[in-house]
């Protein structure tokens, strides 16, 4: 704490006194805000403010700060020379975000329960994906939702972008990969640096755009030639602004970290070295965070020990480990490589709580009764000594009775048994209070050395994964409330409730298999729960499960704690991965804080929540970065895995419907489109309240969540689609398809792209004969597309590592 109220007293946030009330400059805005977010408040000049403020505030700073919040969107200037709040004079700031079909929404700062915003295409105005934007609200606009137009842009958010350079004489044109992106990028012939026409570059954005003006930039740097190996997941990469590498200051601070643990170390530490500690994780796992102990007290009680990395105590606040790893926010878990937050000597060395070497920790002891309850609990430090480095599969194998590792593991079988016990009464407990368990399939992508996809094989999630699953849900949600009871500045892992219109949505899916769901203004846990358990074992469980999770929001961090909608839990953290996510780290440090000081001062916790928030909303943008990229390395490898299997027919489940076709996911989680053009038997029509595909003529219907059997045809690796046509066409048909779909996708700008088709001699290796059906015109009604598992036409996104997957709640 000494060291953190020198850092406050610097220059710039110094205390003066006058007057004993002269306030600093962070809470010199937060009284400006405070004054006019009071309900009797109406606009006033700078005039008015200041003499209203009066000795609260410095006049001297005043000013300076006044303006600092207009420029941020803070507050709103008009045209009266006044001053207010923009969500009181119908206007909004917040976080762009852009989709892939030319709309996007505002997402409120400091949120809490206001809706996003949507805004259409036309009210763009030159706005970019994650730009930081002031919008206004058109409160009369049809629905419930709100929408608008924007305004101004506060901050641009995409000053490097990743694309095809095109040239066209003396200049040339950038078209991202990153199609929320929406524009491309105008470059002069002085900016190519050596850029020829077809290569992957980067380009840093000089001119932002305007309405009626493209964006203009200079070439940075040049990747590749379209096709060069590795290209493709360095340009995602780029893409995402993720550090290929540590800069040499960081690997110089790591290098300085020691390799153990020195006796002196051990003060004001719990010695558990003796106890049975084990830790379980995936088989090729180094980065070993979290341990475990579990012990019976009586017939009604458990203890439950979780051990996690001290990292907080080697990664000290502002020095040049912990402000890279901040700017990280994350590792992030590609197909075929980790960009870890910290580097390697910490991360798979003196944090790893690796079996046999005393490692430093941060305890969250709980005792359990036999209903789940927490009957009391302990957070302090420890020091411990892994007994076992245990991996899912040792322990399923014990579980299972295999006598092999139950020798090997004689000494911890006991444990074991509890574990287990303890793993189906946390479950039993939270499914009691409504908690939506989603049991989604999992792929994984297997390389070979040269990185080509060989096979796609789905993730077991059983009671092993389960157990620390259910343990570290406990410890988060424990120390979540305990710090929440302590009145302190903290971090929360937080998902709001869903939208009621996706609600609706998910309703009129359910009524399609006879499943009645009756939305609400603020939809509870359980009502999501019990739907999914009456689709659980029929054909369409699969898409519904899908659809209802697609249906949420996305989980965020923020310092406003309003619980966890998918664990139905009112308190919830992050606490148990300081080695892969930096919020985690920040809730240790914030423990070891309230360990040395308790009480805060009022002054503190303010200066301390500014300084979270930031933290948490960077944590989220770099969070959802990594998901991006993480995503999109798997459906690329996806896509590669099926080009070599074109010609091929396979089992499917239709996973979405549109006006122009439906797409299909196959058993092995690969999805792609039937162009409703190449649905050659009839003219089909599509009517969005059966969520189908009718045959004019026929009748025959396509419905969401139908079985069929497809063909692969096409393979786009430079759009990251798969183009499928229904099984028994024959060669001239398929063929005839093929052109049509490849002169719809033919990209006017002239870009080159990297399509693999069938070929005519894999027609004859991979295709046995089948009846000629004549080719016609099709037509479809417009409307909104059905839900599906996957926003594009190409193969779906496999999941995360499940080390890092079981605990991204």
């Amino acid at each position: 704490m000494k060291r953190r109220n020198r850092r406050v007293s610097s220059p710039q946030a110094r205390v003066k006194k006058n007057r004993g009330k002269i306030m600093q400059t962070k809470d010199i805005r937060e009284k400006i805000l405070n004054f006019m977010r009071e309900e009797s408040y109406a606009p006033m000049t700078s005039e008015e403010l200041v003499d209203a403020l009066g000795h609260d505030v410095n006049p001297n700073k005043f000013w300076d700060e006044l303006l600092a919040l207009e420029q941020n969107g803070e507050i709103i200037k008009t045209r009266f020379e006044t001053y207010g709040l923009p969500e009181k004079m119908g206007l909004v700031a917040g976080r762009f975000q852009l989709t892939s079909k030319g709309f996007g929404f505002v997402i409120p700062d400091n949120k809490g329960d206001r809706p996003d915003v949507f805004i259409p295409p036309r009210a763009l105005h030159g706005a970019m994906n994650n730009d930081r934007v002031l919008a206004r609200v058109n409160n009369a606009a049809q629905g419930k939702k709100p929408e608008g137009e924007i305004l101004r842009i506060i901050t641009h958010a995409n000053n490097k972008v990743v694309g095809v350079f095109h040239q066209t004489g003396d200049f040339a044109f950038v078209t991202p990969d990153d199609k929320r992106i929406g524009q491309d990028v105008y470059v002069m012939r002085k900016h190519f640096n050596g850029a020829k026409d077809g290569q992957k570059v980067v380009v840093e954005i000089t001119e932002w755009p305007q309405e009626h003006r493209k964006a203009e930039g200079k070439v940075t740097e040049v990747l590749g030639n379209i096709g060069d190996v590795g290209l493709e997941i360095l340009s995602i990469i780029k893409q995402n602004d993720l550090p290929l590498t540590f800069p040499d200051e960081v690997l110089e601070a790591s290098r300085k970290v020691p390799k153990s643990i020195k006796k002196g170390e051990l003060a004001g530490r719990r010695d558990l070295r003796e106890r049975t500690v084990v830790t379980v994780d995936g088989e090729d796992a180094k980065d070993l965070d979290d341990a475990v102990y579990v012990e019976q007290i009586n017939d009604n009680e458990y203890l439950l020990g979780v051990y996690i990395a001290d990292v907080s105590y080697y990664v000290t606040e502002d020095s040049v480990l912990d402000k890279e790893a901040r700017e990280r926010g994350t590792s992030v878990y590609l197909v075929d490589r980790v960009l870890p937050m910290l580097p390697e000597r910490l991360s798979n060395g003196i944090c790893s709580l690796n079996a046999g070497e005393d490692r430093l920790s941060m305890a969250c002891e709980m005792h359990i009764d036999k209903m789940g309850k927490v009957l009391s609990y302990e957070i302090f430090p420890a020091v411990i000594n892994v007994r076992h480095r245990l991996s899912y599969n040792i322990v399923r194998a014990i579980l299972a009775g295999d006598k092999e590792m139950c020798d090997k593991y004689e000494d911890i079988l006991p444990m074991i048994a509890r574990m287990d016990i303890l793993r189906q009464i946390l479950h039993d407990k939270r499914a009691r209070r409504g908690a939506v368990d989603f049991d989604l399939p999992e792929q994984k992508v297997i390389l070979d050395e040269k990185l080509h996809p060989i096979e796609i094989v789905q993730r077991i999630h059983g009671n092993a994964e389960s157990i620390i699953e259910e343990f570290m849900l406990a410890a988060n949600e424990t120390v979540a409330q305990h710090m929440f009871n302590q009145h302190w500045p903290f971090i929360y892992r937080v998902h709001d409730i869903p939208n009621e219109e996706k609600m609706q949505e998910f309703a009129k899916l359910l009524a399609n298999f006879n499943i009645k769901f009756i939305p609400k203004e603020e939809t509870e846990p359980r009502d999501i729960q019990q739907a999914v358990k009456e689709i659980a074992g029929r054909p369409e469980e699969r898409l519904v499960t899908t659809v209802a999770l697609r249906s949420m929001k996305q989980a965020v961090y923020q310092t406003d704690n309003i619980g966890h909608f998918g664990l139905a839990a009112k308190y919830y953290t992050h606490f148990t991965s300081p080695i892969r996510r930096y919020p985690d780290l920040i809730v240790h440090r914030l423990l070891r804080a309230w360990m040395t000081k308790p009480i805060l001062k009022e002054a503190d916790a303010e200066k301390l929540g500014d300084k979270l928030d930031v933290i948490a909303d960077h944590s989220s943008i770099r969070e959802r970065a990594a998901a991006d990229a993480e995503r999109a390395t798997v459906d690329l490898k996806m896509c590669e895995y099926m080009a070599d299997h074109i010609g091929e027919e396979f089992d499917g489940v239709i996973s979405g419907v549109t006006a122009f076709g439906m797409f299909v996911e196959l058993e092995n989680g690969v999805e792609g489109l039937v162009h409703i053009s190449s649905l050659m038997d009839d003219y089909y029509e599509y009517y969005e309240e059966r969520y189908a595909l009718v045959g004019t003529h026929s009748g025959h219907t396509y419905r969401l969540g139908d079985k069929v059997r497809i063909e692969v045809l096409q393979v786009n690796i430079s759009d990251v689609s798969i183009d499928f046509i229904m099984a028994g066409e024959n060669a001239g048909v398929r063929e005839h398809i093929r052109q049509q779909l490849l002169m719809k996708q033919k990209p006017s700008s002239g870009r080159s792209t990297q399509s693999i088709a069938l070929s005519a001699e894999t027609q004859k290796k991979k295709h046995k004969g089948a009846k000629n059906k004549e080719a016609g015109r099709r037509s479809a009604k417009h409307g909104k597309p059905a839900p599906k598992s996957s926003s594009k036409g190409g193969s779906k996104s496999g999941k995360k590592s499940r080390k890092k997957n079981r605990k991204s709640r």
